[in-house]
């Protein structure tokens, strides 16, 4: 930003090229020198109280990381952006939420997200050198890094009053790529970060699998509802009413909890995610 060129405390670190989020990421924390590092998208702006309440949070040492709730910025632009920040607010005040409670966010989001430093050097080897099928991984940055920093002994956090608001997807093609994408790297983390249940709490081993299971379980009824359907011609209306009769209870509940109607709305997120898993 412009207002920051003659600033003596912002020194702007430039590539010779695009080399990724995670080797960017590692450049800058490489040549930083604070107790504690805030990550932040740059196509997210937060609130002026982000950086003091997420401080205040790691000030207990045993916080290794601590992330701040997203909005969508542009959540007014479309139906999809709607729904989009309808799903960021249940997976911060219901996934997130929980899981703070227990000691360990799961995945501390790139967004808006306050790492240890002192903690980030001892992890970025790992990080650095993470490999997927045989070639250094472009993804999932965020979800391996909260894991890294569970494996070194590290509670992660979840703080709800620190808001920060990011750009969504607003066409359909790039946001399912965008799920895509995320997919693969919780279930890719969720293997690496396995040995780390049994030191956790015992609720978050049942989170762990009901998000990695559930949406397994829901392409099954899907294909196998559609199986009935081409192979008896009988419509499976079992199935359909049972998948309809629990996403409106959670959009019920969500409703009642946000305080906002808008989040029945959020029903229309089931059939994108039978899609996802069916893709």
């Amino acid at each position: 930003h412009p207002s920051y060129t003659y600033d003596p405390r912002v020194s702007v670190i430039l590539l010779p090229s695009n080399v990724g989020k995670r080797k960017a990421q590692i450049a800058a924390i490489r040549r930083s020198f604070g107790d504690l590092v805030l990550n932040v998208d740059s196509d997210t702006e937060i609130a002026s109280d982000v950086v003091s309440k997420l401080v205040r949070k790691m000030q207990d040492p045993a916080v290794g990381a601590a992330m701040g709730q997203l909005t969508a910025s542009n959540r007014n632009d479309s139906w999809l952006t709607g729904l989009i920040d309808m799903e960021y607010w249940l997976a911060c005040n219901e996934e997130r939420a929980a899981q703070t409670r227990f000691g360990a966010v799961m995945c501390c989001c790139g967004p808006c997200a306050m790492y240890r430093r002192s903690a980030l050097l001892l992890l970025l080897d790992q990080y650095e050198t993470q490999f997927f099928r045989g070639k250094p991984s472009d993804f999932g940055e965020d979800r391996h890094l909260t894991i890294l920093m569970l494996k070194a002994g590290f509670r992660t956090e979840y703080v709800p009053d620190a808001i920060a608001a990011t750009v969504v997807p607003d066409k359909l093609l790039p946001y399912l790529r965008q799920q895509l994408r995320w997919a693969r790297s919780t279930y890719r983390d969720t293997l690496l970060g396995l040995h780390l249940l049994p030191g956790l709490d015992r609720y978050l081993t049942l989170d762990v699998l009901g998000q990695n299971f559930g949406p397994v379980l829901l392409a099954i009824s899907s294909i196998a509802a559609l199986a009935q359907l081409a192979l008896t011609d009988s419509v499976p209306w079992w199935t359909g009413l049972t998948i309809i009769a629990m996403t409106m209870v959670r959009c019920s509940v969500a409703a009642l909890r946000a305080g906002e109607l808008r989040f029945l709305g959020f029903a229309l997120h089931t059939p994108i995610n039978i899609f996802l898993m069916l893709a």
